[in-house]
């Protein structure tokens, strides 16, 4: 599904060279165009043989066209390609990419679901969505303040990103709710049920450690809803409602926990 959790996204403090100006673009060809002319018109000048004005011409051109056109694509044309593709990345980026955790965002974890929904519809594999929701969470972010409640977004996001596999995904839903993606698990139901809800238990214990803000020591804890993929065929919609099911049945049972959907459910 990919090979990294930031979606192959460039790093948040990256920053696009600088497009060239118009003006710096007449600029240089310009200068290109002129010093290779009067270089060109200095040896022409030095010939002994009397060519003709046409040929003379003729050479002028052949020869200016020859040595400009890579001056020109090296000094205007690759900086310019350059600085747009690196600002396509850089709009990508923006457009699939949480700015407070530097996860993916919303839009960019439907994309990661629909590639592995297609996956487990039309392969033999399986895979799994966690959905995560943070438990006292509000509490924190409504006494201890904004500052503070972003703090753990981003302590939380870390811990999330740091583990899971490098071929899974994990993302920010929105407020307090985050995804994570699993692949690649096992062929029997069974065992992909026991892998997930293994994760599932050891990213609620990473959760539940305290989180330090300002000389004080935060503490929020998971709920988490797992549903299996792989072994029914089904969209990303119902995936993310099955997974919202089982996340409240993870609540209902006390919180700080993870519950997988069944159809019992």
């Amino acid at each position: 599904m990919r090979t990294s959790p930031m979606l192959h996204q460039p790093s948040s403090d990256y920053n696009p060279p600088s497009s060239l100006s118009t003006t710096q673009v007449i600029f240089r060809i310009t200068l290109i165009i002129m010093v290779w002319e009067f270089i060109i018109m200095l040896a022409l000048g030095s010939l002994t043989i009397d060519v003709g004005i046409y040929w003379l011409a003729t050479l002028d051109i052949f020869i200016l066209s020859t040595l400009s056109a890579p001056c020109i694509y090296l000094w205007v044309i690759r900086p310019f390609t350059q600085a747009r593709d690196q600002a396509i990345m850089q709009i990508h980026y923006l457009a699939h990419t949480d700015p407070l955790t530097q996860l993916a965002n919303r839009r960019g974890l439907t994309i990661c679901l629909e590639k592995l929904v297609a996956l487990t519809n039309n392969h033999d594999i399986s895979g799994a969505v966690l959905l995560i929701d943070l438990d006292g969470f509000k509490v924190i972010n409504d006494i201890e303040g904004h500052a503070a409640g972003d703090a753990v977004l981003v302590k939380i996001a870390q811990r999330l990103h740091n583990h899971i596999r490098p071929e899974d995904s994990v993302g920010r839903l929105g407020g307090d709710e985050f995804m994570v993606l699993l692949t690649n698990l096992n062929s029997d139901e069974e065992i992909s049920q026991d892998f997930a809800m293994q994760v599932a238990n050891q990213l609620c214990d990473k959760i539940k450690e305290p989180i330090a803000f300002e000389n004080r020591l935060l503490n929020v804890g998971a709920s988490i809803g797992i549903r299996i993929l792989g072994f029914e065929e089904l969209d990303t919609d119902k995936a993310i409602k099955d997974a919202d099911t089982a996340m409240y049945f993870a609540k209902q049972a006390g919180k700080s926990c993870a519950v997988v959907y069944t159809q019992h459910h």
